[in-house]
Order: C-alpha cells, then structure tokens, then sequence
C-alpha cells in the first residue's frame, strides 16, 4: 500500500511579511531618534481620536456632574479608607463676585482673555525656569489648561498626559466662549478637602455667598488655587499673606 505525503505550503505571503518585518527591526535600529518621534506620534495620533469630542460640546449647554479630578480623590480616599465627601454647589458666573473672577484671572491667567487657550510666553518662561532649578519650579497652564485637566484627566506630570491636555484645551477654546469657560473653571476648581467650586468654598471658609465675596476674601480665594489642600483661604500663614497681597496689588493695577 503506498502513502502520498503532500506538503504543506507556508501562508501566502509569509515570507515576504517575515522578511519586511525583519527590515522594519533593521531600520528602526539603525534610525533610534526618528524611530522614537514616529511612535510619539502614533500614540499622539491615537489618543486624538479618543480625546472628549462629544462631552466637550455637551459643556455648551450643560454642567459638568463629576470631574476627572473629583473621581481621582475618591479614589485616593478609598485608598486610604477614609470618609470623602465632595462639597460643591453650581454657582452661575453672573451671581459670582467680580472680585473673585478678577482675582482668580489676576493670578492665575493675566492673559486669559486675549490667548487662544495657551500662553506661549508663560510655556517658554517656565521651561527656561525648571531647567535652571533641576524641577517643576513653575508652571504655565492657563485657565483652560487647567480646567482641560480638572475635567477630563489626573494630576499627573508625564508628558502624554500634557499632550493631552494641550489638545484638549485648543479644542475647548474653539467650542466654548471664554465666559463659558470661566464659568466650568469657578465651579469645578478645587478648593480643599472635598470642596469644589466658588460657592462651597465660599461658604466653608468665609460663611457667605460666592455672590457677596468681598475683594479682600477673593484674593484669599485665589492665593491658595495653586495649593488647595496645603494652604486654606482663611488661615493667616505666611504664604496666604504674602500671596493675596500680590494678587491685590495686581487687581489695583489693572483698576479692579
């Protein structure tokens, strides 16, 4: 009785795919740098598309009801196993005291009003300054940058997560007003342990309204934006003092 062995052939095309792949390992070893920028942009590419097209619109209309920020205290919380409870009460921007909305601009962003989302001069300067210290000595996010990362990102400081902030906020200033903007930022901001927004921080440390927040109490407000779990608006520590006193001198200036 005699037996046929057939052979079995390979794939079509499994050479040819072998033999590219081979290649694409030959290249990339021979071309480190533009290897590492191709896949920076790949991943920049990817994380586009999955960045918040669709909740960016939705803020035209409506309020945000948890933020990226608020998400990732609770979790810290529970880490930890200790209560958390988050403070926060919508405050619409005409019933927010001018002198906390110039407050917090004065501070935070003097040119919120005149960039498109990112000061450019404000990146280069603190560049310039962390490399001279060795560390994050300075930042330079604006006010969209910084709601861009309270809505839908971490504290993080990596660089993909600054990517995706800086597409985040271009997009936003495209698709919000900067009133609307300054609104989301004032009632989502964190302003301790669990308070968010301009009314619950209003009424934690001072007992009144947003609304009836005197120029004194504003800059208060915003001398702790930078380090809101560190420092509290009421308390009499160096810091507090010395940095809403900056802040009202800079609201005289501008003849606020």
């Amino acid at each position: 009785m005699r037996y046929v062995v057939h052979k079995v052939n390979p794939l079509p095309g499994g050479g040819f795919l072998k033999t590219n792949i081979d290649f694409c390992i030959d290249w990339a070893r021979q071309h480190k740098v533009r290897t590492a920028v191709y896949a920076v942009c790949l991943i920049v590419a990817l994380e586009y598309f999955s960045l918040p097209n669709n909740s960016l619109r939705e803020l035209q209309r409506k309020n945000p009801r948890i933020t990226a920020m608020m998400e990732q205290r609770v979790q810290e919380a529970d880490g930890a196993g200790v209560r958390f409870a988050i403070q926060q009460t919508w405050m619409p921007i005409s019933r927010i005291s001018p002198h906390l909305i110039h407050a917090v601009i004065v501070a935070e962003d003097g040119t919120f009003y005149e960039h498109s989302g990112v000061d450019w001069y404000e990146v280069e300067e603190s560049i310039e300054k962390n490399l001279e210290t060795g560390r994050v000595a300075r930042g330079g996010s604006t006010i969209s940058q910084q709601l861009a990362k309270n809505l839908f990102l971490s504290t993080s400081k990596d660089p993909l997560r600054k990517v995706k902030e800086l597409i985040i906020t271009l997009r936003m200033e495209k698709m919000l007003s900067k009133r609307r903007i300054l609104e989301i930022y004032l009632n989502v901001i964190e302003w301790g342990n669990g308070v968010f927004g301009a009314e619950a921080a209003a009424r934690k440390y001072f007992g009144t309204s947003a609304a009836n927040i005197t120029r004194d109490e504003a800059a208060r407000l915003a001398a702790v934006i930078p380090r809101p779990l560190r420092h509290q608006p009421n308390e009499t520590s160096q810091y507090v003092e010395r940095r809403s006193s900056i802040i009202l001198e800079r609201m005289t200036a501008r003849g606020y």
